[in-house]
């Protein structure tokens, strides 16, 4: 919401909490099919987007999720080749996808074209791989193209969702990670962003069961900062069809050939350490 002092404000209920950003205006309100789309400009955090309510993405600390999102599932599969994201409309998780010169496509299946659109317009430097050849673009519902997806044909698959709720919600259940399951070649890796570790506990628990009981071999949590989310803690949730997911081409993303932030093999491992509180919950 925003207020009369122009704060735009998303109120956490479950976690009791609020966040807000100063906002000098607003750029951009597009109602789709799917959902509602707004863009501001706030006066420390860049550009926000959100998305029925909820804060999607700034400008000043995206690069958090985002390379969070790729690069330690990219690094641990041997040699990602074919790469799906299903979600991730900003582009920015495609983009960092595509720095991998090993990978050969990286197709995106987003729901809602709109998404796309305005972050091209809003965000363009989350968008700067949209013309690499390697890309590809279907604008239709994710969980009906990974069912109709042919077994073994992807190496990587990236779920890089909204909370699961309204269109992203089948994306958060047993049926859905047995499609990708059977999507994944031999040595296929399935990662999803999996909501605030302090918060969502529930969440990821069903997230582990529901992983397991689809047929992957293993399954982690990674913890990373996201201080624009809910509880300022996010995380992902790896599943493999081998035992070890902590082993990485630890030497490979010493020596990435392009630039991250946030990601490097030390922020990798120390990524995989789960708090005590989390690994009781989960019974690990």
């Amino acid at each position: 919401m925003l207020s009369d002092t122009e704060w735009f404000t998303e109120i956490c209920a479950e976690a009791g909490s609020a966040f807000s950003f100063k906002i000098k205006e607003k750029l951009a309100g597009v109602q789709t099919g799917f959902q509602k789309i707004e863009i501001f400009d706030t006066e420390k955090w860049g550009r926000l987007m959100v998305i029925d309510g909820f804060i999607m993405l700034t400008d000043r600390d995206n690069f958090l999720y985002h390379e969070m999102m790729t690069h330690p599932v990219l690094f641990t599969h041997p040699d990602p080749k074919r790469v799906l994201v299903i979600g991730g409309g900003d582009c920015g998780t495609l983009r960092e996808v595509l720095q991998h010169p090993g990978v050969t496509s990286c197709e995106q299946v987003e729901i809602d074209e709109q998404v796309t659109r305005l972050s091209e317009q809003y965000f363009p430097d989350l968008c700067t791989a949209n013309d690499d050849p390697r890309a590809a673009f279907h604008f239709v519902d994710g969980i009906q193209w990974v069912k109709d997806a042919g077994a073994g044909h992807y190496d990587v698959i990236i779920v890089d969702s909204t909370d699961p709720i309204g269109p992203a919600e089948g994306l958060f259940t047993e049926q859905f990670y047995r499609d990708c399951h059977r999507a994944l070649g031999a040595e296929g890796l399935l990662v999803q962003q999996s909501e605030s570790p302090l918060i969502h506990q529930r969440l990821l628990k069903e997230m582990h069961t529901a992983m397991a009981d689809a047929g992957f071999a293993a399954v982690n949590t990674l913890g990373f900062p996201q201080p624009i989310y809910p509880s300022g803690w996010w995380s992902c949730t790896l599943a493999g069809k081998v035992q070890d997911l902590t082993r990485f081409r630890e030497q490979e993303a010493a020596q990435r050939p392009f630039e991250t932030r946030y990601y490097n093999p030390e922020i990798h491992r120390a990524a995989f350490a789960m708090p005590t509180f989390l690994r009781q919950h989960l019974g690990k």
